[in-house]
């Protein structure tokens, strides 16, 4: 298969990474004399006596045969110096198409000899990538070297004869040239790799394809990948150069796109250079698409035009100062230098020197030396680039975990006292349960009952800073109990804040109870005032506590517990209460009986239960007090559980009503019955904060008219303290309305005399607590003589509750007790069953 005249051309002078042709050994050894004949295409025909006996013989002008590219047959006539027994002719030059040899002996041609590169690598005479003949000299003989030459190629035909050892001597050095040369391409080559498959970028992925593409058309133009990788098939060898020149082209291009990084730089340089790649890209698929020859053409005609523009764009773009473009002309510049030389000299134009035989060799190196220099330097840049950006990087994460560290600090804390808020307390304590469930644990919520008072008193700002002023307290005093556990972030954080005015800790219950002495000095400290703007403001701390595993197994439902057990009765009297489940009032049992209540109401279920109040006096019996009950339901619910249901859920309202109206319709049966009877309910204190009570029982009187008088409401002493102001008003405003009121449970709370003597009362009923042990007790005996006595003096009617025994009743009598209450007359009972001891059809009153 032949190869163009172009293509020898192209391999010469372009800048495809580095490939060009190489020249073979400058000298042209000892000849002689060298004669040549030159035959037109139709003379090529010719034997070789008749080419010795031609009358065209001339004289070779130079010492080699260099007429460039021309498709002529060439016959060479060289005359041999003798006394040599043994030499090699050697024809440098591996690509010349077809090369025919005799030796002459006394003008007669000897036997033929055949060679050339479309033919098989094992047919010449001696295994080299240049074509070497041997030369056998007899002593006094007249010899000659006749050769034949015809190539589509570069006429270029350095010759010498010289003795064998002396040739072999040469060409082993010439190898180890090229050897170092190839060693410096497959060490660049290897270079790249290691670096694209350490970094993964794609410039180094383009070098090694340039370098590799260029080490291949290097080695296939001096005909080293000929006897090493298909000696058989001269064909593929030509196809090797062919491809290798568009892969080369489209590495190259590929690798200044990126190394320029041409598309920031934009403009007509960018397009121009993706216009050349897919060009580049057509030409290499025209290897398999067009013929041989003329894709040969257009493989060369792309290479010339794609060399110039990428020889034009380095200097264009370092006229601009563009950072990379000086380093890439300077390559760029020693490869096309030495591309110019070598083409010059396989033209003929320079003389046969090592620059000129090796130009091409030494600008590749320099441009892979300058290149693989300045990717080292671009490979140092971006790290030391990197390592700025991680270190940046490094610095910004660790701004942002500081901020987030604040954020989250922030988040965890709260803002005025500075502690681990409920979410942060919640975190930690959850945890430490789940970490040891196997521990008793005791969740304690503290709660300053006073704090709305004292910012009504001292304002927001002062209730603030004394806020942290019992924050701070109650931190120290909890750092010191026995099985605290620390809360929050920082190890000494032990008290976190639910609420602005709750508070809570986490202690080990088991090394709590181990020291109970010191829990009673820590809740002693708690119940001293704290010294603020010279005053002595008292915190009234209630404490509530639930235990793990006894109360709850998740942190949630404990801390509701300990809230249940923190408002409780007992934590107000006490300063501190376990939780228990039979006095919650906020228990899922509760809803449900909430939902039952609600539904008993509407549908009439309750009932009301009457005891009876005896005039000591008189002897008999002048009212009835009613008492709500809840028949048919299992389990039992007893009045004073009812109550406070009604009470939390705001039943109370439709209750009391209730009650009010079922108690006139029992005073009209008592009435029919011909018992006129007073007839006494309880109020809530929560009926006392309704706007519109006194207004509803106006009007409920003036519906049955005939009981006015005759219905007493009872209020506790201690519920019209809880809001004297609006009790008061109540009061005043039902007594306007000629509704009798009765103070009951006297003797179980507080209250000022001063308070008691405004009341617009009729009767007083003594709590039983103080009539229980009245027998017993002289102190009871003193308190109720007294309570009668003033009472009285107040105009008040005085009842006794809790009466049990006759003894008790007489003792009552004798202190000037208005009436009793109690078991010794009745226990609660239906109003038909105590119409049946009351009638006056019955004779004798059974009570």
């Amino acid at each position: 298969m032949r190869r163009t005249a172009l293509l020898t051309s192209l391999l010469t002078m372009l800048c495809l990474c580095g490939p060009s042709a190489w020249a073979a050994s400058a000298a042209s050894g000892a000849l002689v004399s060298v004669e040549y004949l030159r035959l037109a295409p139709g003379q090529a025909n010719l034997s070789p006596e008749a080419a010795l006996a031609s009358g065209d013989w001339q004289t070779l002008p130079g010492r080699t045969p260099n007429f460039g590219y021309e498709t002529d047959t060439f016959w060479y006539r060289m005359e041999i110096a003798p006394g040599h027994s043994r030499r090699i002719l050697e024809i440098a030059y591996p690509h010349l198409d077809d090369i025919r040899f005799w030796l002459v002996n006394e003008g007669k041609p000897g036997e033929l000899t055949r060679t050339g590169d479309r033919l098989p690598f094992h047919e010449r005479p001696l295994p080299h990538p240049n074509f070497l003949f041997p030369v056998v000299g007899e002593p006094g003989a007249n010899q000659q070297i006749l050769l034949r030459i015809q190539t589509e190629g570069a006429h270029h035909v350095p010759m010498q004869l010289l003795e064998t050892d002396e040739l072999f001597l040469q060409l082993s050095r010439e190898d180890q040239l090229h050897s170092l040369y190839y060693g410096t391409l497959v060490t660049i080559t290897l270079f790249s790799l290691v670096v694209f498959v350490s970094l993964r970028e794609k410039i180094y992925l383009y070098y090694l394809a340039s370098t590799a593409s260029f080490l291949l058309l290097l080695a296939s133009l001096r005909g080293v990948t000929y006897p090493v990788l298909w000696p058989g098939s001269p064909a593929l060898q030509n196809y090797s150069i062919l491809v290798a020149i568009p892969l080369a082209l489209i590495s190259i291009v590929l690798f200044s796109r990126t190394f320029l990084r041409l598309k920031q730089v934009g403009g007509w340089i960018y397009y121009a250079v993706q216009a050349a790649l897919y060009i580049d890209i057509l030409a290499l698929i025209g290897v398999a698409a067009l013929d041989y020859n003329l894709s040969v053409r257009f493989s060369v005609a792309v290479g010339l035009v794609t060399c110039l523009l990428l020889a034009v764009i380095g200097p264009v773009l370092w006229l601009r100062n563009h950072p990379q473009s000086g380093i890439y002309t300077l390559a760029w510049g020693a490869l096309t230098l030495g591309c110019l030389i070598t083409g010059a000299n396989m033209y003929g134009l320079l003389p046969n020197s090592f620059i000129t035989t090796y130009g091409l060799q030494l600008g590749s190196t320099l441009q892979a030396a300058v290149l693989t220099m300045a990717l080292a330097n671009r490979i140092y840049q971006e790290r030391e680039s990197r390592t700025r950006s991680r270190e940046a990087e490094l610095a910004a994460v660790s701004a942002q975990r500081r901020a987030e560290q604040r954020v989250m600090d922030q988040a965890m804390r709260d803002p005025l006292t500075h502690l681990p808020n409920r979410a942060c307390f919640e975190l930690n304590a959850s945890e430490k349960l789940h970490l040891c469930p196997g521990r008793r644990w005791a969740i304690c919520v503290v709660k300053l009952d006073n704090l709305a008072a004292v910012t009504k008193t001292l304002g927001h700002r002062n209730s603030d800073r004394l806020l942290e002023l019992v924050s701070l307290r109650l931190h120290q005093i909890a750092r010191n109990l026995p099985g605290i556990q620390s809360i929050g972030t920082n190890e000494q954080d032990c008290l976190g804040v639910l609420e602005p005015s709750t508070f809570a800790y986490l202690m080990d219950a088991g090394a709590a109870s181990a020291n109970p002495r010191q829990i009673a000095r820590s809740m002693e400290q708690l119940r001293e005032p704290i010294d603020y703007l010279g005053m002595q403001v008292p915190m009234d701390c209630c404490i509530g506590v639930a235990l793990f595993p006894d109360h709850g197994k998740d942190l949630n439902t404990l801390v509701r517990q300990a809230y249940v057990a923190q408002e409780t009765p007992i934590a107000r009297e006490k300063g501190l209460a376990f939780y228990d489940p039979a006095r919650d009032p906020y228990s899922p049992e509760r809803l449900t009986l909430v939902t039952e209540l609600r539904k008993a109401i509407d549908e009439n279920q309750l009932a009301l239960w009457f005891q009876p109040k005896r005039c000591l006096k008189r002897n008999e019996i002048v009212g009835v007090e009613a008492l709500i009950r809840w028949p048919g339901r299992q389990p039992t619910v007893f009045a004073d559980e009812l109550i406070a249901v009604a009470e939390q859920s705001g039943l109370i309202r439709p209750l009391t009503r209730w009650v009010m109206e079922q108690a006139l319709g029992a005073r009209k049966v008592l009435l029919e019955a011909g018992l006129d009877l007073t007839v006494s309910i309880n109020i809530s204190p929560n009926n006392l904060r309704e706007r519109d009570f006194p207004l509803f029982v106006q009007r409920l009187m003036t519906s049955h008219h005939q009981h006015r008088g005759r219905l007493i409401l009872e209020v506790t002493e201690t519920s019209m303290m809880q809001d004297p102001a609006n009790s008061m008003r109540t009061l005043r405003s039902l007594d306007h309305a000629g509704i009798p009121l009765a103070i009951d449970d006297f003797g179980s709370g507080y209250s000022s005399l001063s308070y008691i003597k405004q009341l617009p009362a009729c009767e007083v009923k003594i709590d039983r607590s103080l009539i229980t042990d009245l027998l017993s007790h002289i102190d009871d005996r003193i308190i109720v003589k007294t309570t009668i006595d003033m009472c009285h003096s107040l105009g008040y009617q005085v009842v006794a509750e809790g009466v049990e025994d006759e003894e008790t009743t007489e003792l009552l009598r004798e202190m000037d007790c208005d009436m009793i209450q109690g078991y010794v007359l009745a226990r609660p009972q239906p109003l038909a069953h105590l119409i049946s001891q009351l009638r006056p059809e019955a004779g004798t009153s059974a009570l």
